[in-house]
């Protein structure tokens, strides 16, 4: 009898392990079930707010592929509109309900692959049956919101609750709607991603987008008229609106890896080890939003949620499940985002990520320009680097700026990753070119004044 492997959730994580499982074993040695409560398989969520502009098409254009491709060219059993109900390990079987037809169904695993991603943060303010209120986590809650938009009546005024990578962008894929969109987010200002110092530059080009920031204003409740929200309750009284779309992140969904026993960490996530294995479950993995994994430069356990390290995680599940043999070795928690055309870049350690982790550092930050200050198109860059003293060790980096900003994060990132020193960095052979940078590039010149407000301290 081929062994059987039961993947839960058929997005990024949950797919990446089921594919490479499948390059290794074929059907014969392997057979792959796959549940999946939604209406669509491996899509890209992070394209959603571009979907919402109509700068993408979609929804089809998000998806890199359908339910039909995993079962014809891959062999797999993928049953969609099917939410696992409950994991009983003793027994090594899961329970789904089909959401569609109705009934249950009990089926038997060898291999489990855990792979629910996470599950947007919703306070029981926001609990109501009220039209025109939304999370945005998934394609069908993407769908939901377009057809809300573009029903009659068209809204005309949104509110955007909570000011994260999510909120700011569907803030800003509104005003390209043509709404009036307020974003509450109970902070100073939105972007707790960056240090507040780097957060008020996104500030000032979302104001200049034409979106009313009310930074530092939880909301309270949802005010409704005839079945629709109509306004959204602050201490400073409502904010009336046609639509909410709520950005108050996310957490790991692990409902059903706490009913079924399996451990969880001090975020709130999955444990699990390098090779993505339940500690104390053999034959049980997880990957993707619902797991904490390392943080390379704090050295704590971290519950970051984003796509590239779901499909490096469900990957390494994959293989070894297949057989083989791979780790994932940690994050550093590098992430880019837009507002219009400014970029956003992040790698690392904030400023309290540094604090709580018990590192004495410095923090130096860098103007300068994208480009040669005389080739046309020159915009403003800054560049804010976190070393650690006295070694000079790098420990995180942002960058605000305009074209050729936000992937300048990837040098920092790779420096971050081997180690490097703000010394080092000094030397690095960045490309250059008038079009593209100064002949100093804004890396190097924040790598220098590092170097000299480490010395500064040291004299």
């Amino acid at each position: 009898m081929a062994q059987r492997l039961i993947v839960i959730g058929g997005d990024a994580a949950g797919m990446s392990a089921a594919s490479q499982a499948r390059r290794r074993r074929d059907r014969g040695d392997l057979e792959i079930v796959v549940f999946e409560r939604g209406h669509f398989t491996s899509y890209s969520a992070c394209g959603i707010p571009y979907w919402i502009s109509g700068l993408v098409p979609g929804p089809e254009a998000l998806i890199a592929r359908g339910p039909e491709t995993f079962r014809t060219e891959y062999a797999m059993d993928v049953r969609m509109r099917h939410e696992v109900t409950a994991i009983d390990l003793e027994r090594r079987e899961v329970v789904a309900r089909d959401l569609k037809g109705g009934g249950e169904v009990r089926e038997r695993f060898d291999d489990l692959m855990y792979a629910t991603g996470a599950v947007p943060v919703k306070p029981s303010w926001a609990i109501t049956d009220a039209g025109g209120v939304f999370g945005m986590q998934t394609l069908d809650d993407g769908a939901a919101l377009r057809d809300w938009l573009d029903a009659d009546p068209q809204p005309r005024r949104a509110v955007v609750v909570g000011g994260g990578y999510i909120g700011v962008e569907i803030a800003e894929a509104l005003i390209q709607r043509g709404l009036s969109v307020t974003l509450v987010e109970a902070g100073e200002q939105p972007m707790s991603t960056v240090d507040s110092d780097m957060g008020e530059l996104v500030a000032e080009a979302m104001r200049g987008l034409g979106i009313t920031i009310r930074g530092s204003l939880p909301v309270s409740g949802l005010e409704e008229r005839d079945g629709r929200v109509s306004a959204v309750v602050t201490a400073e009284g409502p904010i009336p609106t046609d639509v909410v779309v709520m950005g108050l992140g996310v957490r790991p969904n692990t409902a059903l890896a706490e009913a079924a026993g399996l451990p969880l960490g001090p975020t709130g996530a999955i444990r699990v080890d390098r090779r993505m294995r339940v500690p104390g479950h053999p034959g049980v993995w997880a990957a993707g939003d619902c797991v904490e994994t390392l943080h390379r430069v704090s050295g704590l356990p971290v519950h970051v949620p984003l796509g590239t390290h779901a499909n490096k995680q469900g990957r390494v599940a994959g293989i070894n499940i297949g057989g083989g043999y791979a780790t994932f070795t940690g994050v550093i928690g590098t992430a880019v985002t837009k507002v219009c055309d400014l970029e956003v870049g992040r790698t690392g350690l904030r400023e309290r990520d540094a604090t709580a982790a018990g590192f004495e550092f410095v923090s130096v930050i860098a103007e300068s320009t994208n480009r040669a200050g005389y080739y046309p198109g020159a915009r403003p860059m800054t560049v804010k680097l976190i070393a650690e003293r006295p070694s000079g060790r790098l420990l995180g980096a942002q960058i605000v700026g305009w074209s050729e900003a936000a992937k300048r994060i990837d040098s920092l990132a790779v420096a971050l990753w081997n180690g490097m020193t703000v010394d080092d960095m000094t030397q690095l052979d960045l490309g250059y070119a008038p079009p593209y940078a100064p002949v100093w590039d804004p890396v190097l010149i924040a790598a220098r004044k590092a170097v000299d407000a480490l010395a500064a301290l040291d004299r």
